[in-house]
């Protein structure tokens, strides 16, 4: 008989924004990120997020902030924002622990029903940092493209980091929803 634990999904509410902050800053800054393959550590410094952000994430309408669980401990997070016809996915953490196990995935397909069957959105849409190359080809494996469009890295606003180096920019990648099978 299978005793492994089952993986469960919900959304965010405020009593979990202290360990939202502490999962998506243990993932992408510090010596923990560096665990992980997906740390922004070489990139950036200082804080990825803050109860702030996060409470007005969790606060605003069209937008959620979902949880994968095991035992109700929290194992990955994303932040999913409605914009009309597509979805915004970011702020995509998981447990550096954790990470190459396939829990990025299922949190990712989780996100991409939300978007399509209960927003009915037509496509899911994400900023990545272009020197971000591994990440940027996980996100291709799993449909999405690179759209050519960039945006600026937010430099001088530390609530997104303190920048390392001084060509980091964003670019769109976008995946289509419609006619995806749940």
């Amino acid at each position: 008989m299978d005793t492994a634990p089952a993986f469960t999904f919900r959304t965010a509410t405020p009593v979990d924004v202290p360990a939202v902050v502490a999962l998506v800053e243990s993932a992408y800054r510090g010596d923990s990120g560096r665990r992980g393959w997906t740390t922004e550590s070489d990139l950036l410094d200082g804080q990825r997020t803050d109860a702030a952000d996060v409470g007005a994430a969790i606060a605003r309408p069209d937008s959620r902030i979902l949880l994968l669980e095991r035992d109700v401990r929290l194992l990955a997070s994303c932040h999913l924002e409605r914009h009309g016809e597509a979805a915004y996915f970011g702020m995509f953490a998981v447990d550096p622990a954790e990470q190459a196990a396939g829990l990025g995935k299922r949190l990712l397909g989780e996100a991409e029903r939300v978007a399509r069957e209960e927003w009915g959105c037509r496509a899911m849409e994400m900023t990545v940092i272009v020197q971000r190359a591994e990440l940027i080809a996980w996100y291709e494996r799993r449909g999405y493209r690179r759209t050519g469009s960039y945006k600026p890295f937010p430099y001088g606003d530390e609530r997104f980091g303190i920048p390392r180096r001084d060509d980091l920019r964003f670019e769109l990648l976008v995946k289509p929803l419609a006619g995806i099978a749940a």
